[in-house]
């Protein structure tokens, strides 16, 4: 259990954190430091991002914040997200997230930032942000569904699913969970065979041209979440959530 990678051409990293995937600060550290190790190592020429258990990944873990002391943790996990995000992100080859179950706040940040998805015909997506006090990872939301959706989405903490995503495009394959690795596997070995030089200067040259800093626009989105805590907002629903 734990973060896993399993270095290869295809290399794979891998988060199994029971019971649902919630990330603490030193996990996401972990996280972000498996992608940064996959894309510097010159074999590795396409990263899947996977989970186990029952959904991709819940966020942050709620728990840890409520028992913290003061502002240190928030700020801790603030980073700790914004690496992990922006390790899948300027990872130097392309990231293919596969999603199953749940795919909620962090969740969306780590998919919202990978170059392909496919997910399971049981994947969700959402942002509970607002029931919890906080923002966050609209930046990467608005990279999965339309503008007015993803407000409507952050508003009302309403989820899309896989095939709604699918719809849109953002989602590139639709499975039964059963086949959900497959599926990605099939999709990382088409990217494998390519030459792998072209491909590390695609990923560049795409990150390159993107209308959206997304690391800037996330830093932005967290600064909000430091206010609401500073208001004592934060407090108030992660005690009621928890």
């Amino acid at each position: 259990m734990g973060i896993t990678l399993r270095a290869g051409p295809i290399a794979e990293v891998v988060v199994d954190l029971p019971p649902v995937n919630a990330l603490t600060v030193q996990a996401w550290e972990e996280l972000a430091e498996a992608l940064r190790t996959a894309g510097r190592d010159p074999g590795t020429r396409v990263v899947v991002l996977r989970a186990e258990g029952r959904g991709f990944n819940a966020g942050v873990d709620i728990k840890e914040l409520r028992d913290a002391e003061g502002h240190a943790r928030l700020v801790a996990v603030n980073r700790a997200c914004h690496a992990a995000f922006a390790a899948v992100y300027a990872c130097a080859v392309p990231v293919i997230a596969a999603v199953h179950g749940h795919c909620l706040g962090g969740g969306v940040g780590l998919a919202g930032n990978a170059d392909v998805v496919v997910a399971s015909d049981d994947a969700y997506f959402g942002l509970p942000e607002v029931d919890r006090g906080a923002l966050g990872a609209a930046t990467h939301l608005a990279r999965l569904v339309p503008p007015h959706l993803m407000r409507a989405m952050v508003y009302t903490c309403r989820n899309a699913t896989a095939a709604e995503l699918h719809a849109f495009g953002s989602v590139l394959e639709v499975v039964p969970r059963d086949r959900l690795r497959d599926a990605a596997t099939e999709v990382a070995e088409q990217i494998a065979a390519k030459d792998p030089y072209v491909i590390r200067c695609a990923k560049e040259s795409l990150n390159g041209i993107d209308p959206v800093d997304v690391n800037r626009s996330y830093r932005f989105e967290q600064g909000f979440t430091f206010e609401l805590n500073l208001m004592g907002a934060g407090d108030r629903h992660r005690e009621r959530f928890a």
